[in-house]
């Protein structure tokens, strides 16, 4: 489609931009500094370091369309092509004895990569704002169960961001529930029926979904019609939640498996992300000192008690900690919860009001902008919680979970985690588990990147938040 062709050469265009324009920038604000032996080098280390960025991308394929403008693949792609750089950057440093490298190394890698994150960021929020208006969509043919294919078609219309729009359905049958149509979207035809609705209809995107119908060799059969067609052919698991760095595709005696590695709750990346999350704490409640004072000023000018409200809550492995937030409610609030009871508006377990008569005036505005957790930093300093994780339940919910929810005390609880960025407490119950669950089975260091990154746009919005 054409979009998907302007919007690639956009961003190939913005990492040439931004990689020239920072290399340039360094010159210009360097280069008089040893003048004699910088001409010298100079453009044999500017010319290798923007070649070997461009061309680490290229090698990444940090440019394909299938990971340009949503989910975390393309920021992971890009920080590995910029790591590649990098250690080649290096080695070509030692080769030429350059007393210059360093400043390629930790001054213009770094500057490339802040500027195209923050310019592919910016994109893929245009993106997302012309898909939520129905535009830039991929046009899907759905083939399955209509069981499986009416989920499919609820997911796309939930998160348009996607970029998936369910145009035609192939079922078993060729009929539809209701009219020839399934939740709307007309049912072209039999599932034997898909490659050739695709090669008179141009789908972008062949979605096959569980039905008994699909054997492998049906499936190999669809895959081999499909061939000549700009279709994308794209097979729904069984684990429909395990996704990312943990799914791979081997071959084995000829056989193509689908391999599921093992949840990463140890190791080298956990490592990282501990140190992390500590230097991350520790930075953030310097920077934000004056701003917490100021917040602890207000909650104490507006009304009796306390700065800080104390909670028990569960962790990792289920220990128990003490959570700290600025309070946001009256004195005793937690003795008069029992009389609201008949007005609980949250989902599950949890106790939730959209106007809870004993929040403050200053504590409603500290939720709805998530000021009121600034203090749970302590606790990722502390080591009791993460920036990023599920959120952290109390004793009385923990103790209710099925083994299967219990999952979610694999990892540390975080002060944000995908519920943060996809609506808080406007989320169903099930909803809220199912993300947590998906950051236990799925998490990365792009993910927990990217989710931070989110985390500014949602509390600034606010939603979900009360």
């Amino acid at each position: 489609m054409d979009w998907e062709q302007r919007y690639r050469r956009t961003v190939i265009t913005g990492d040439v931009v931004a990689t020239a324009l920072v290399v340039g920038t360094i010159g210009d604000f360097f280069g008089a500094r040893d003048a004699a032996d910088w001409h010298e080098k100079w453009g044999i280390l500017a010319f290798g370091t923007e070649l070997l960025v461009l061309g680490a991308l290229a090698v990444s394929r940090a440019w394909a369309p299938a990971v340009l403008g949503q989910g975390a693949e393309e920021f992971r792609r890009l920080g590995r092509s910029l790591f590649m750089a990098t250690v080649a950057l290096a080695l070509g440093g030692i080769a030429l004895t350059s007393r210059n490298i360093k400043l390629w190394i930790f001054v213009a890698i770094p500057a490339i990569a802040l500027v195209t994150m923050t310019a592919r960021y910016l994109l893929r929020l245009w993106l997302h704002k012309q898909r939520k208006e129905g535009r830039c969509l991929r046009p899907v043919l759905a083939a399955g169960s209509a069981a499986t294919v009416r989920d499919l078609i609820s997911r796309t219309r939930k998160f348009p961001h996607l970029g998936w729009r369910v145009d035609a359905v192939c079922t078993t049958d060729g009929l539809g529930p209701d009219d020839g149509r399934l939740d709307g979207v007309p049912v072209v035809g039999r599932l034997t029926d898909v490659a050739d609705h695709v090669h008179r209809d141009g789908f972008r995107v062949v979605a096959v979904t569980p039905d008994p119908h699909w054997s492998p060799g049906r499936l190999r059969r669809l895959a081999w019609n499909l061939e000549g067609s700009d279709a994308e052919m794209v097979v729904a698991p069984v684990l429909m939640e395990v996704a990312g760095p943990r799914l791979h595709v081997d071959a084995v005696l000829g056989i193509p498996l689908l391999r599921v590695s093992m949840p990463a709750f140890t190791g080298g990346r956990r490592a990282v992300k501990e140190v992390v999350d500590r230097l991350g704490a520790a930075v953030l409640l310097v920077l934000l000192a004056p701003l917490m004072l100021a917040v602890g000023l207000l909650v104490l000018t507006d009304s009796r008690g306390g700065v800080l409200y104390r909670q028990r809550r569960v962790g990792k492995d289920g220990r128990e900690f003490v959570i700290l937030k600025f309070r946001t409610m009256v004195a005793g609030a937690d003795r008069a919860r029992e009389e609201l009871a008949g007005r609980n508006e949250g989902a599950g377990p949890l106790f939730k009001m959209r106007r809870d008569p004993r929040v403050t005036r200053v504590g409603a505005v500290l939720r709805r902008y998530s000021l009121d957790e600034l203090p749970q930093l302590v606790n990722v300093l502390a080591g009791t919680m993460s920036l990023v994780g599920p959120r952290p339940p109390l004793p009385e919910e923990s103790a209710a979970y099925s083994p299967d929810i219990r999952r979610r005390l694999l990892v540390k609880p975080g002060l944000t985690g995908l519920w943060q960025i996809s609506g808080r407490s406007d989320l169903s119950w099930e909803e809220a588990v199912r993300l947590d669950l998906r950051y236990v089975e799925d998490w990365s260091l792009a993910l927990d990147t990217v989710i931070l990154w989110k985390t500014f746009r949602a509390v600034i919005h606010g939603q979900g938040a009360y």
